[in-house]
């Protein structure tokens, strides 16, 4: 029987190759060039960002329209070969690698700005549109796209990802901030889902389904996002804290009392130390809370005198705070590269970047814990995060030929995870699912889970759409 079985196993891979080799054949008879197969470009649209291990498309097609996505899905579907979206390469759970091998279909060269509708403060983009694009373009309207994942990442992919930010504590996610898709179906069809209305009860969701849907459910060409108008006023900097803990109780007590800050982020003092280093900052070595505030010259002082009141009750201080354009950009600037910077700390090592997210109330207490984990285990790994969402994020510098070390780095991702679904909170505020953090699912989500695969299999029922991500058995 085992011989038997192996035989199955190697008929189903010949077939599978066939099947994908007899789709390349078609797929470079359509596009030419744009359907490329060397070994180094099949890599780079492997992961980019992360610890897993690299596993290549079997070929990348360039595609420059909605339609021309749709003819590879089809041909794709056909021959049940999978396809895998790619944006930009920035997901940090390998997202974007190919398990099952396929076909890595790459919308960055649909970087299109199709309309602004300014009196109604929104727009619709290509895919491939990355966020600093879009805000660039937007630059002389007083309009800005809020969403900010330290990566300029694509729009698509931060809708298949459901990203966030620095500002999402007061402008949101993509969740909120898309009205509609253009969605490619796993049989190739075109559809479009929502409109530019501000609210709709007609029907099901279906925008909301496929946002954060991490390419399992279709390929997003198209969206049409929210902008907002440029603050009046725009005030920010930094505040020591002596400890983690009185940072997060501070970050708590300004969320509970309704402040309106933009911007609020954890940086312990090692991420601090990274920072200084790489971003050229002379902050003091202490666990840091950045801070932004938006909104009139009077609300925005306001806003900065109440926080101050309320730090000092935690020990924080004293501040500096940052009014001119340029001071700010250095701060946001550091704070984006964070994980480049906690690369100098250890520059042999690989980073495994792992996030999770709590109820506001349960934050100091997941971070102080997660902090001792750290400290009991001899990490190297900086804190950092959005804490006015209670999102935080862990940058373990690991040694991969180290297998103890990685067995122990895998351990502590888990106890983490679990940690936070424990205090009614998630494993992924905003990385994603991805491959690394399947395994969760059950634990967080128990039989609604069941029918997330339900929807897989209506919609992709041969799982060609991104299989092996989210679902655990796909």
């Amino acid at each position: 029987m085992p011989e038997m079985a192996r035989a199955t196993d190697a008929q189903l891979k010949t077939d599978q190759n066939s099947r994908i080799a007899a789709v390349i054949a078609d797929l470079k008879a359509r596009f030419g060039e744009r359907c490329a197969t060397s070994a180094a470009l099949r890599e780079q649209h492997g992961h980019t960002t992360t610890w897993l291990r690299n596993e290549p498309p079997d070929a990348v097609v360039f595609a420059e329209s909605t339609e021309e996505v749709a003819e590879t899905v089809r041909l794709c579907a056909a021959g049940e070969v999978p396809v895998i979206p790619f944006g930009t390469g920035s997901s940090l759970e390998g997202h974007v690698n190919a398990p099952f091998g396929g076909i890595s279909l790459d919308l960055s060269r649909m970087n299109q700005i199709l309309e602004v509708h300014a009196e109604d403060l929104d727009c619709r983009v290509q895919a491939g549109v990355t966020r600093k694009q879009l805000n660039s373009y937007l630059r002389d309207t007083g309009l800005f796209f809020p969403i900010d994942p330290g990566a300029d990442a694509s729009l698509g992919g931060m809708a298949a990802t459901r990203a966030s930010g620095t500002n999402a504590v007061r402008y949101g996610t993509m969740k909120d901030a898309v009205l509609a898709l253009t969605v490619v179906t796993a049989d190739g069809r075109i559809i479009r889902t929502g409109g530019r209305a501000k609210k709709s009860s007609a029907g099901y969701d279906l925008t909301r389904l496929f946002v954060g849907s991490e390419g399992t459910l279709g390929v997003i060409t198209e969206l049409t996002v929210r902008l907002h108008g440029q603050p009046e006023a725009i005030s920010g900097g930094v505040c020591p804290f002596p400890d983690v803990n009185s940072a997060c109780k501070a970050v708590i007590s300004t969320i509970q009392m309704g402040i309106p800050v933009a911007r609020i982020e954890l940086l312990d003092s090692l991420q601090v130390r990274a920072c200084n280093t790489y971003s050229k900052l002379d902050l003091v070595e202490t666990p840091t809370l950045f801070l932004e505030f938006h909104g009139s010259e009077a609300g925005v002082r306001e806003q900065s005198e109440m926080f101050s009141e309320i730090a000092g009750e935690f020990g924080g201080g004293p501040f500096h705070w940052a009014t001119a354009a340029e001071e700010r950009t250095k701060l946001w600037t550091a704070r984006h590269d964070a994980y480049w910077a906690g690369k100098t700390l250890k520059p042999e090592a690989e980073i495994m970047v792992t996030d999770v997210c709590v109820p506001i109330s349960r934050l100091a207490e997941c971070v102080s814990e997660t902090a001792e984990d750290i400290a009991r285990e001899g990490f190297l790994a900086p804190i950092v995060g959005h804490v006015g969402d209670g999102n935080f994020h862990v940058q373990i510098l690991v040694d991969l030929d180290n297998p103890e070390e990685v067995r122990k780095t895998e351990a502590f991702v888990e106890r983490l995870a679990l940690r936070a679904i424990a205090m009614d909170g998630t494993c992924t505020g905003e990385h994603g699912v991805g491959q690394g953090k399947r395994k969760y699912l059950r634990r967080e989500h128990g039989d609604a889970l069941d029918v997330m695969g339900a929807i897989k299999q209506a919609l992709d029922p041969h799982n060609v759409m991104n299989p092996g991500k989210i679902l655990p058995q796909s």
